[in-house]
């Protein structure tokens, strides 16, 4: 374990020394991303002048709401945004072979490499923003509340990393992985949204076979009304299910991989 987090921590610093290089580059996703905030927000400003509630949420719970998915956005683009761009061009290329020679799990490896400094910034503005919107609602929410919120949206990121591996992996017997990211980014976008919009069987879908409504809706969900036993099992079934599932993925296409030296 240790030893996982000293080679991440080693990421760290090579990406941060790597992107001092070039400045104008991080400054200018940090001014791209704020743009991208601003819109969300506008988004949802300009739909509650039109009505009082989407989804059974007020504008300051879904302020909450919005402030969330920028803060798991902005986390996707730090850790694992880049390493899933480029996963396709390692398999391809034959590539992939320098990481699987290393004495660490492949998948560790090709998932965390490319730590995206220059996305860090934004990560600390969407933190500032989601505090902001928590600080600012004005009911009363139980500390137990905060709790399970904060754990649920960490394993929100870590499910949204999940099903953008599920779309990369079967470039293993594809060899292209433009339509898949393409059908990937199409879905990932439900994420965006609240849950209770979506019609029954395509919110229980997104609640079990492609999780994306356990990223931010279903915290926000606990955040407001607190956990329940059977949120607490859907959200622990679907990552267990949704890890073992990854790892016998990807295990799977390294079996079809052909690398360079074959």
């Amino acid at each position: 374990m240790w030893r996982y987090l000293r080679l991440f921590a080693y990421f760290v610093r090579f990406s941060f020394s790597r992107a001092m290089e070039f400045r104008l580059d991080f400054f200018f996703r940090v001014v791209m991303d704020c743009l991208f905030y601003v819109v969300q927000f506008v988004f949802f400003f300009i739909i509650y002048r039109h009505t009082d509630a989407v989804g059974g949420w007020n504008l300051d719970q879904i302020i909450v709401f919005t402030a969330g998915y920028l803060w798991l956005d902005a986390v996707n683009m730090t850790l694992f945004s880049n390493n899933m761009w480029w996963l396709p061009m390692l398999i391809n290329k034959g590539d992939l072979d320098y990481y699987l020679v290393r004495p660490v799990s492949s998948l560790f490896f090709v998932s965390l490499r490319d730590f995206a400094a220059n996305s860090f910034m934004n990560l600390v503005i969407a933190g500032a923003i989601l505090g902001w919107a928590l600080l600012r609602h004005p009911g009363e929410i139980p500390l137990e509340n905060y709790v399970a919120y904060a754990v649920l949206m960490a394993l929100g990121s870590y499910f949204f990393y999940l099903v953008q591996i599920w779309f990369a992996t079967p470039t293993f017997w594809l060899h292209s992985a433009q339509g898949l990211r393409e059908i990937q980014f199409r879905l990932t976008q439900y994420a965006e949204r609240p849950d209770q919009i979506f019609r029954p069987w395509l919110r229980r879908i997104l609640l079990t076979v492609l999780p994306l409504a356990l990223t931010v809706s279903v915290p926000t969900h606990v955040l407001f009304n607190g956990l329940t036993w059977p949120v607490a099992l859907n959200v622990g079934g679907a990552a267990v299910f949704g890890t073992v599932f990854t790892i016998w993925f990807w295990n799977r296409g390294l079996r079809g991989y052909v690398s360079a030296s074959s």
